[in-house]
């Protein structure tokens, strides 16, 4: 068998095992913490894109969540653990993840300011915001 046939073969009896035993797409790849930081993060741009208040947003939370305008055409991207030696304006937040936003908000043109990433803080009821970190579009290709 050749090797992109067995990486297919083996993607798709891992996708159908995660479906049978219930976990999601985002469990099987990223763990549970890291699928519940992308469930999360889909609530919380939902949230603000529509104009809602979020309820995950930390008591203490630093960060300027903008317009639901700024948050329209964003969804989840990838998480992983807090890494200090990147985000170090996030370090005395104490923050246990990070994930990316993936897409931009409609209308974008350079010069734009958009969340990009987001910084969550672990609680007993799950996780909040603590901070978001803002980028700007440079080009449109």
């Amino acid at each position: 068998m050749k090797p992109i046939r067995r990486s297919v073969y083996g993607l798709a009896v891992g996708v159908l095992a995660a479906l049978l035993t219930g976990c999601s797409i985002d469990t099987l790849i990223w763990g549970n913490d890291g699928a519940q930081a992308i469930q999360t993060t889909e609530k919380l741009v939902s949230d603000l894109a529509s104009g809602e208040t979020s309820d995950i947003v930390c008591m203490d939370s630093v960060a300027e969540l903008g317009a639901p305008s700024d948050w329209s055409g964003l969804s989840a991207g990838e998480p992983e653990e807090f890494f200090a030696g990147y985000w170090v304006d996030q370090v005395a937040l104490n923050p246990q993840w990070s994930i990316n936003l993936e897409g931009l908000p409609e209308g974008a043109m350079p010069g734009t300011h958009y969340p990009g990433d987001v910084f969550y803080r672990e609680t007993d009821d799950g996780l909040c915001v603590i901070d978001v970190s803002w980028s700007m579009l440079v080009a449109v290709n």
